[in-house]
């Protein structure tokens, strides 16, 4: 196959998508397809950097200029190449193959929905509700899509007004190999990074300080259970320093006994030694488009506690415990003594006959999230867009 992969530019302060793209796009070419990115150049931007006009020169690099960049370079486009876009919001642009094969991968529609007023804890500017509009008319007229999970899948038949062809969810798989390491082993490595924790396993929590990462939440059920507790198991959040109010206001809920410690500029070789000794996962997002520590956590045998809400429960699965979608107009509290009282029985369970039992159908479970499953997966719908993109009908696989 001829794969054009369409990518965010190079000034994008994320590069979790351009890497995305990389990791599919290198992965096709090892498989013996043709491969190339077409992603804006840092022109308008580049000159106007540090400037108030830097994010609107930006969007002239991206939908002025890359457009006729795009259309000089279809002229030459043999008509079996499949364009390929690594993210939905990447959507003003799939107007322009609209009539040639292509596929969009699907992420998440979080700002999307923010934008429509469907999340009132992340109300969005007036030019941010425009911009998600601009984006979904462009998405919203792609025929293939690959989406991460079937909240994913399902919301791009909704409020993302998508009518495809076909569409196909593909869960993510792991990108690097998490599996349990030996407790020795372990503590050696969260030494070497300055991560003692003394006897107790302690409990982890992984996310960014974004608003649906539910760190205050995280914070107030920690304060809930160690206020119980005579020597309550340390908590180690890996997320940025606190600024937040709500997130500052929470720590001061915290008991003396309780220990809360913030980690950054963690590897995933430190990770994986966290999650090994760890005694569980606090994972109670509000929202996500998929939910990487459930699958790293669950993958080094370690008890998860996440949302009993898509697609965290999708990607959990029968192994891990759950907790109610805390919602803007519950009682914090109430929510919080409720996950105290399940994470103290998932610790509590972990030192008893059957855990080890436990840890392992976790980690079988992790298994199905397969990095080259994935990338097999993906281009089995990739061929099935070329050969045949009026024919293929809804495929799910999981």
């Amino acid at each position: 196959m001829k794969l054009v992969f369409f990518c965010h530019p190079p000034f994008m302060r994320s590069q979790s998508m351009p890497r995305f793209a990389r990791m599919v796009g290198e992965s096709m070419r090892n498989m013996g397809h043709e491969v190339d990115y077409w992603a804006p150049q840092d022109r308008c931007h580049a000159r106007f950097k540090g400037t108030r006009l830097e994010k609107w020169a930006g969007y002239v690099d991206q939908y002025v200029l890359f457009p006729l960049e795009v259309k000089r370079r279809l002229k030459h486009a043999s008509a079996d190449t499949l364009f390929v876009f690594c993210d939905q919001a990447l959507g003003p642009w799939v107007p322009l193959v609209k009539h040639r094969p292509h596929v969009v991968h699907a992420h998440d529609l979080l700002a999307l929905r923010s934008a429509l007023g469907l999340i009132p804890q992340n109300p969005t500017s007036w030019s941010g509700r425009l911009y998600q509009r601009y984006i979904r008319w462009g998405f919203s007229q792609a025929r293939h899509f690959i989406a991460v999970s079937t909240r994913t899948e399902r919301e791009l038949r909704s409020f993302g007004q998508a009518q495809p062809d076909t569409s196909t969810v593909v869960f993510n798989g792991l990108n690097y190999p998490y599996q349990p390491m030996a407790r020795g082993e372990a503590l050696a490595v969260l030494q070497q990074a300055g991560l003692e924790g003394g006897d107790q396993s302690p409990i982890l929590h992984v996310g960014g300080d974004q608003w649906y990462k539910n760190t205050a939440g995280v914070i107030r059920l920690y304060a809930r259970y160690a206020s119980q507790q005579a020597a309550p198991a340390p908590l180690w959040m890996v997320s940025p320093q606190p600024s937040r109010p709500d997130v500052l206001a929470a720590l001061q809920t915290v008991p003396p006994q309780g220990q809360v410690r913030f980690c950054q500029g963690i590897d995933n070789q430190t990770l994986q030694a966290a999650y090994s000794v760890a005694g569980a996962l606090l994972f109670p997002s509000l929202a996500e488009g998929f939910g990487w520590p459930i699958v790293e956590a669950q993958a080094c045998g370690c008890p998860v506690i996440t949302t009993a809400d898509a697609p965290m429960n999708e990607i959990g699965g029968p192994e891990a415990a759950y907790l109610p979608l805390l919602k803007p107009t519950d009682n914090i509290d109430e929510w919080a003594a409720r996950g105290a009282g399940v994470l103290a029985q998932l610790l509590q369970a972990e030192g008893e006959a059957g855990a080890a039992q436990a840890r392992r159908r976790r980690i079988e479970w992790a298994q199905r999230f397969d990095a080259q499953g994935a990338i097999r997966d993906y281009e089995r719908v990739y061929r099935a867009v070329c050969s045949s993109s009026s024919t293929l009908s809804t495929i799910m696989y999981s």
